[in-house]
């Protein structure tokens, strides 16, 4: 349900594009080689943030392309994101929130060993990868809220995470890359900070990020969503 009075006409505001050459680890539909995900810039749900949308389309029927909208008047300005190139990298990661009980049990003898040997958490700097991203698993802020597809009942996967940003304090250390990096000898506050942090300039409540997730089994691919924030 949006909670505010939203005004006729105020366009939704674009915020990830990404061609399937450019993510191979990402099933496409048939037919489609674009992805697109706008969202509704108005306050949605309990706790308000704004809703996505996303659509996959075949690129060659694409005619006429739209100028990128300015921010609404009264609406967030930080929901528009600045505009920035996305260069792709695909990593691999694990789960920290979503392991389960019984093998974080197995292993956290060796998480304890390797915070002693080598000062890096596996949550913070070896498991999910934080920021913007496609697939993998999702850098909750919270405990885990997954979706399930209303059509086949079956649990939805990630697809996108759109994060406030794009490390913090401690997850600089293993996923700032490394030509983002300053000199060594300045002070860490100021090492990880600056535009490699935050370029698409997005503040989403308190720090928080929109989980975007879709249901592979239904042919439609239906979305789901979810928001948190610290």
């Amino acid at each position: 349900m949006n909670t505010s009075q939203a005004e006729p006409g105020v366009p939704l505001v674009p915020i990830v594009q990404v061609r399937r050459a450019d993510a191979p680890g990402v099933p496409f539909p048939t037919g489609a080689d674009l992805l697109q995900v706008l969202w509704c810039p108005y306050g949605h749900g309990e706790f308000c943030y704004p809703l996505p949308q996303v659509h996959w389309r075949d690129s060659s029927a694409i005619s006429d392309v739209l100028p990128t909208p300015e921010p609404a008047a009264g609406l967030p300005e930080d929901w528009y994101p600045g505009r920035c190139v996305v260069h792709p990298e695909q990593v691999t990661e694990y789960p920290s929130w979503d392991l389960p009980d019984a093998l974080y049990d197995v292993l956290s003898g060796r998480f304890d060993a390797l915070l002693a040997e080598t000062d890096l958490r596996y949550s913070h700097h070896l498991a999910e990868a934080p920021g913007i991203k496609l697939g993998g698993y999702p850098g909750w802020t919270q405990e885990p809220v997954w979706p399930d597809c209303e059509g086949c009942g079956s649990r939805m996967e990630h697809l996108l995470t759109v994060a406030s940003w794009e490390f913090d304090g401690e997850s600089w250390r293993t996923w700032l890359p490394d030509e983002d990096r300053a000199d060594e000898n300045e002070s860490c506050g100021r090492r990880w900070r600056g535009d490699a942090h935050n370029p698409a300039e997005l503040r989403l409540g308190d720090a928080g990020g929109v989980y975007i997730f879709e249901c592979r089994t239904c042919p439609e691919r239906p979305i789901g969503h979810w928001f948190d924030c610290s």
